[in-house]
């Protein structure tokens, strides 16, 4: 150091200035460049819909979170290593019934699947309760998804390793790479615990623990995560409204969005309600025991249809939604 500056010392003084202006210009410029284009985990988010600082790196690095590539099942008979009180993602696409234990999920998040020759993706967000399914054929392709190891709002950011863009499992939807902006098309699941599943489904399939890693599926990775007031990163938004770990249903109809805590729900003494929302007449389905249901949309002279919804922590769902309309159950009157 001693050596650099008797260097910059004898330098004549009219160049002295302009030295310094090329150095602080040529640093500029890096720093721009670096703010302007910030790479996380390997992942370029110049054009992301998402602020790279509200991206965090959730610790692992890209794909050390393993998703499961070929997954193998077995009936729901041999899926003696479920408790009857274990929850499922329960999925029926194609007439075929298929069950995604939570307690692999939590290690892998993703599992690319096909049915009836059909892919899919089972994501799992073990930060923010959220358990989603996604078709996974878009412009004409067929993506295969890994863990990103970068999240928004404690949500898992997915990407595809076709494209390498990122997409958020809750906003669903690619938010950078040449996929910005595409929407991710969800069907429906069930969060069910397996005595139940496995009651309206016996000739499920079940994913097996014969994944390809080791990994004790014995055992949550996350400890008592689900039920404490613990949220490990930053939020965009925060609600004290309810226990950050209570789940909701939530609902969205354009920029409109609204959640039925279970909370509330489960006060009414009942399994189903009708409601208007956004210009929507809606019915509610839910099951107060598995703290889960389905959104369904009413049109005169139209067969019912069943809606996207999310099925997540509180905490998530306002993170992503701090306008959200909040179902209340009607006070009872002695």
């Amino acid at each position: 150091m001693k050596a650099y500056t008797r260097r910059i010392a004898v330098l004549p003084s009219f160049f002295v200035l302009p030295f310094f202006l090329t150095v602080f210009m040529a640093m500029a410029t890096f720093m721009a460049t670096a703010i302007a284009q910030p790479f996380k985990n390997g992942f370029d988010l110049k054009n992301s819909q998402i602020a790279a600082v509200n991206i965090h790196q959730g610790g692992p690095v890209k794909d050390g979170i393993p998703a499961i590539n070929k997954p193998k099942f077995v009936s729901a008979s041999q899926a003696s290593f479920l408790k009857a009180d274990d929850k499922v993602l329960g999925v029926v696409y194609g007439g075929e019934a298929r069950a995604y234990p939570v307690k692999i999920l939590n290690w892998h998040e993703i599992v690319n699947d096909t049915i009836r020759g059909k892919g899919i993706s089972v994501t799992y967000c073990p930060l923010c309760g959220t358990g989603m399914v996604f078709l996974s054929r878009y412009r004409g392709k067929t993506l295969h998804f890994g863990v990103s190891g970068l999240l928004y709002n404690n949500d898992v950011l997915l990407y595809d390793k076709e494209t390498q863009s990122l997409w958020s499992q809750i906003l669903s939807k690619a938010i950078n790479g040449v996929m910005v902006g595409t929407p991710l098309r969800s069907i429906p699941v069930a969060h069910i615990r397996w005595k139940d599943w496995k009651k309206q489904h016996p000739h499920s399939k079940v994913l097996s623990t014969d994944t390809g890693y080791v990994r004790d599926y014995s055992r949550s990775p996350y400890g008592t995560y689900d039920n404490d007031r613990s949220i490990y990163f930053p939020l965009s938004a925060k609600s004290n409204q309810y226990h950050p770990k209570e789940r909701v249903l939530g609902v969205c109809f354009k920029q409109a969005c609204k959640a039925y805590p279970f909370a509330e729900l489960a006060q009414l003494g009942q399994r189903s309600i009708a409601d208007s929302f956004a210009g929507q007449r809606l019915t509610i389905n839910f099951d107060p025991n598995n703290r889960d249901g389905q959104v369904v949309l009413n049109v005169p002279n139209k067969a019912r249809q069943v809606v996207s919804s999310v099925n997540s922590f509180w905490f998530a769902w306002f993170a992503f939604h701090p306008q959200t309309e909040v179902y209340k159950a009607p006070t009872r009157r002695n």
